[in-house]
């Protein structure tokens, strides 16, 4: 794939692991915004995400670093952190050093997820991220659903692929009879761009049916550029959740996650068959998603029929606000 004009340090909530995959007392290795990072849970179940090298002496946490009630220690001199990246204790001095701090990450933990706050001059989050069990505009919630880590995700590692990409997928109303193949195309009933949180909604049907028949859709809530989550109507009782986070300039990690409403009376945690078989499909169709974004070129300005126009036009300007200040997206693409 063509390298992308498009910066690959956005800023806004991005997914670094399923929760399941940093239990009590772990210490979690990753990359990401070409950094390298650590996530460690305390024993009272707070996640905390920081740049992964001791300010001391530049120890790795991620390697050997231990977590110890709600500390972490360094394995290489003992100087234990906090969860705000503050040394507290010197084993073999009598005051911590003050002067020092390891960069940490605005997190938030929900829809089984690990996410991180990243700006690149480090202001603050101005938006939240939806979660997607209980934010939509229902009474559903967790309890609803089978639980899906180790059931029902996806994890693609490594791809040139950007988070706009993922986005614009929302607006292309053509491209699910061609990659999906559904009888008809969608229709859409919502494009709402008017905040770092946007909405989209349309109604989609995938078997034959008269246009004026449908009685099925898509409601999704992007929480800014990395994360999206959808709700489906009419058909099956699912959730998704996808998000894409950089890795470097080039790469991105894509997480998948569905949700299968559970069968009424039954409150197992394990997914029964049908579950099974219905997230296996909604996994195969978003895999057809990727095959196409990892071997795509970004085009400004795109050759869009009129119908596409609109959507396509929303999408681009309200993705422009999580970039640099001086991004210039034409400029960028004729390099």
């Amino acid at each position: 794939m063509a390298k992308t004009p498009l910066p690959m340090k956005p800023t806004g909530w991005f997914q670094v692991a399923w929760s399941a995959e940093i239990k009590a007392g772990d210490v979690h290795r990753m990359t990401y915004f070409g950094t390298e990072m650590i996530a460690w849970r305390a024993a009272s179940g707070q996640v905390t995400v920081m740049d992964a090298y001791c300010e001391h002496l530049g120890a790795h946490l991620g390697h050997g670093g231990t977590v110890d009630g709600e500390i972490l220690r360094c394995p290489f001199h003992g100087w234990e952190w906090d969860s705000e990246g503050r040394n507290v204790c010197i084993p073999y001095e009598k005051r911590p050093n003050k002067g020092r701090r390891i960069r940490t990450y605005p997190v938030t933990e929900h829809s089984e997820s690990v996410f991180i706050w990243f700006d690149e001059h480090r202001c603050a989050p101005y938006f939240d991220v939806t979660d997607v069990l209980s934010g939509f505009d229902d009474d559903k919630s967790a309890a609803d659903y089978y639980p899906a880590y180790g059931h029902s995700t996806l994890f693609e590692t490594g791809l040139e692929i950007h988070p706009q990409y993922v986005m614009e997928n929302g607006v292309d109303f053509a491209h699910f009879k061609y990659v999906h193949n559904t009888p008809l195309v969608p229709e859409f009933t919502r494009h709402d761009f008017d905040a770092p949180v946007s909405y989209v909604d349309f109604t989609i049907a995938f078997d034959d049916v008269p246009a004026e028949e449908i009685n099925s859709g898509v409601q999704a809530i992007n929480s800014g550029i990395g994360v999206a989550g959808t709700k489906s109507w009419g058909m099956i009782d699912n959730r998704t959740l996808t998000s894409v986070t950089p890795i470097d300039d080039t790469t991105s990690d894509i997480r998948f996650t569905v949700w299968i409403g559970r069968t009424p009376d039954d409150e197992s945690d394990q997914p029964s068959t049908r579950a099974l078989r219905n997230a296996r499909g909604v996994i195969e169709q978003f895999q057809n998603d990727i095959h196409i974004w990892k071997h795509q070129r970004y085009s400004d300005p795109p050759a869009l029929s009129p119908a596409e126009f609109k959507g396509f036009n929303a999408i681009r300007q309200w993705a422009t606000q999580f970039y640099p200040a001086d991004f210039d997206p034409k400029a960028a693409t004729a390099r």
